[in-house]
């Protein structure tokens, strides 16, 4: 049996099982009264793994939710088919395959060769943590026009290898590696 976890113990970043899901806590506020004999409440900002919503629920501070059965292996991106995306498990060389749509936008970070974490819920691969930067090759971008910093633009348009397109400095040209922040999705330098 999973062990429980307080409410009042549910830190930022942490998992926990609810209601029979998985969760991440995206952000947690505790509100202690200031009447004598109110109670502590803990907000908190969750995703559920398996939905992908996001929701805030209020506990008491005394409420329990479950610790998930919830297993992070190191994985290594493969490529994109009809069945989905396949990453290739860093232990046993298992290949797992999430469904697309358990990634939504992010699986424009993934490129070839890419280390994740693939989040495994019971058994079943149900979601991914990238690292804070990916690299990728910038494959089309405007010619920085001199004169454009005058206006104030000092960035332009630039699509990635994966198709994610980002705004980076003009002095980035087609060809080069840049880093993206994974969870802003913003330029983060030259690799």
């Amino acid at each position: 049996m999973a062990s429980l976890i307080e409410a009042i113990d549910v830190k930022r970043k942490m998992f926990f099982e609810y209601e029979g899901a998985p969760y991440h806590a995206l952000d947690v506020e505790i509100s202690r009264p200031t009447a004598r004999g109110g109670q502590t409440l803990v907000r908190i900002k969750m995703r559920n793994l398996l939905t992908r919503g996001v929701f805030d629920k209020t506990f008491k501070a005394g409420e329990k939710v479950e610790e998930p059965d919830l297993v992070v292996v190191d994985a290594t991106y493969l490529y994109a088919d009809s069945g989905g995306l396949n990453f290739m498990d860093q232990e046993n060389f298992e290949t797992l395959t999430l469904r697309p749509e358990l990634l939504g936008d992010d699986r424009f970070l993934l490129v070839d060769n890419l280390v994740v974490q693939v989040q495994k819920f019971n058994g079943n691969p149900i979601g991914v943590q990238f690292p804070p930067h990916v690299e990728m090759k910038v494959t089309e971008t405007e010619s920085g026009v001199r004169g454009n910093t005058a206006s104030g633009s000092v960035t332009k348009n630039a699509t990635l290898e994966s198709g994610l397109q980002i705004q980076v400095p003009l002095f980035i040209k087609e060809g080069e590696t840049v880093k993206v922040h994974t969870e802003t999705r913003e330029f983060a330098g030259r690799a």
